[in-house]
């Protein structure tokens, strides 16, 4: 009677542990593609409830803040789009406001770093600096 019950007991934990090791796989491969995919395709979003003029000053300020300089700052008249470039000692930074509405802008930022990789997190902090600086 105890070698069934040892028995049971081992079977019952490897059904259900093995139901673990898929999921922790899966969950693994699906945070890895996603940290790759954010790291090569570094691009950040944000959409704030604020006028492209109030956003691209609020920018201007932010690189500014973090020491970053700016290259250049043109819009493309077609399509409204203001293009802001800056660069620092090791990053390329590309930013674009794009008028959503009279009050609403949404802002592109992408950061390449040497080679092929993008850095997610400075761009992300460009956009938090921007967040601050607009109050």
């Amino acid at each position: 009677m105890r070698y069934f019950w040892l028995v049971f007991l081992i079977l019952t934990n490897v059904a259900t542990l093995s139901g673990c090791v898929a999921a922790a796989t899966t969950a693994a491969g699906v945070g890895g593609s996603a940290a790759i995919t954010h790291t090569i395709n570094g691009i950040t979003y944000r959409t704030f409830t604020y006028p492209p003029a109030k956003v691209r000053i609020a920018t201007i300020r932010a690189l500014e803040r973090m020491q970053i300089k700016l290259v250049s700052d043109s819009m493309q008249e077609k399509s409204n789009i203001r293009f802001v470039t800056a660069k620092s000692s090791e990053r390329r930074i590309e930013i674009q406001l794009e008028p959503i509405s009279p009050n609403t802008t949404r802002m592109r930022v992408i950061a390449k770093g040497s080679g092929i990789f993008y850095d997610a997190s400075t761009a992300e902090e460009i956009i938090q600096q921007t967040k601050i600086s607009l109050g």
